[in-house]
């Protein structure tokens, strides 16, 4: 995911920080929105090409990646292009192709990114055919998504006043949001579930350094700190995550809601 280019700005950071995470969540979706063989799919907001590593062991099956940063799109193909799958820069609002070019149309950990995810839901279906699904997911960041709760209650008891840049206000993250969103857009048979997935940390360090490197609003946050700051959170992270003993792996889970419908 990479809708947001100020936010994600760099592919080979954004997979040591989420990427890991969300080509298992791909996988999810992917069975969540009912792929078959043959089908053609979009990937709206594909980022460091999740989806299309998702479907790559089904052989039939062709995809499309767009994405706005153009940094994502070179290396999206660079590790899955192939003549089924290919990836171009493009904005999920003003997706550039025709009517129901696509059977399905995905969008994995974006569509809250979007400055108008009304548009470009509309956006979405425009692209799928009649009969097609249109399907997304969007991390729990109230309570499902451990890693950032963890991070985000961490800086909140430190600074209450930077509560606001909690991401548990993000858009359409809540049970029932992207749901209400499909059914805005007359898609029919809607359904939404959640998606779970356990994010395995070999250290504190593993689970840590991925936020000094500026993605997403936690790592923007931690950028913004001053030094003694960030090694504060560091260890009050550390005390909350693993406690004051020694440095061992440890397993969170993540969860995401997910939302599909079928085009009229």
């Amino acid at each position: 995911m990479s809708t947001n280019q100020s936010l994600f700005s760099g592919p080979a950071a954004y997979e040591r920080f989420m990427g890991r995470w969300s080509r298992e969540l791909a996988r999810l979706l992917v069975q969540f929105a009912g792929a078959r063989d043959d089908d053609t799919l979009l990937d709206v907001g594909a980022g460091t090409g999740s989806v299309a590593a998702a479907v790559a062991s089904t052989p039939s099956i062709r995809i499309v990646g767009i994405d706005p940063a153009a940094a994502y799109v070179a290396f999206a193909q660079a590790m899955h292009g192939d003549e089924r799958a290919r990836f171009a820069v493009g904005d999920g609002q003003r997706i550039p192709f025709p009517d129901g070019a696509f059977d399905r149309t995905l969008s994995l950990l974006a569509i809250n990114f979007v400055p108008d995810p009304h548009k470009a839901a509309a956006e979405m279906i425009r692209v799928t055919r009649r009969g097609g699904i249109v399907a997304a997911a969007v991390w729990d960041y109230g309570d499902g998504m451990e890693m950032l709760r963890l991070f985000w209650d961490t800086v909140v008891a430190r600074h209450p006043i930077d509560e606001r840049k909690d991401e548990r206000h993000m858009r359409l993250c809540r049970s029932g949001e992207l749901a209400a969103l499909w059914r805005g857009q007359d898609l029919q048979d809607v359904s939404e579930d959640a998606l779970t997935i356990p994010t395995d940390f070999a250290s504190f360090d593993d689970y840590w350094n991925p936020f000094l490197e500026k993605q997403g609003p936690a790592g923007h946050y931690v950028a913004a700190l001053p030094e003694l700051d960030r090694e504060g959170l560091r260890r009050a992270l550390r005390h909350r995550v693993i406690g004051d003993g020694a440095d061992r792996a440890f397993t969170l889970t993540a969860r995401a809601w997910a939302a599909r419908g079928v085009v009229a």
